[in-house]
């Protein structure tokens, strides 16, 4: 009796821990292939707070962004 829900409660952390790192790994594969900004929208937002892009200014926003996803 005690040794089934022994093993029950094992088997629940052991699933909870698979499945956390399941979906650690899925989400950063996804946000790595589908980042949540791009560089037109960096350009864009520039654009749009009155300052003209250049090349070299996206690039280090892109960095930036990336160091934290």
């Amino acid at each position: 009796m005690w040794m089934d829900i022994l093993y029950v409660v094992i088997g629940l952390i052991i699933g909870g821990l698979l499945g956390f790192f399941i979906s650690q790994r899925y989400t950063k594969k996804y946000l790595k292939e589908n980042p949540p900004i791009s560089e037109e929208m960096i350009k864009t937002m520039m654009t749009q707070m009155g300052r003209k892009p250049s090349q070299k200014q996206v690039n280090q926003m892109m960095k930036s962004m990336s160091k934290y996803m």
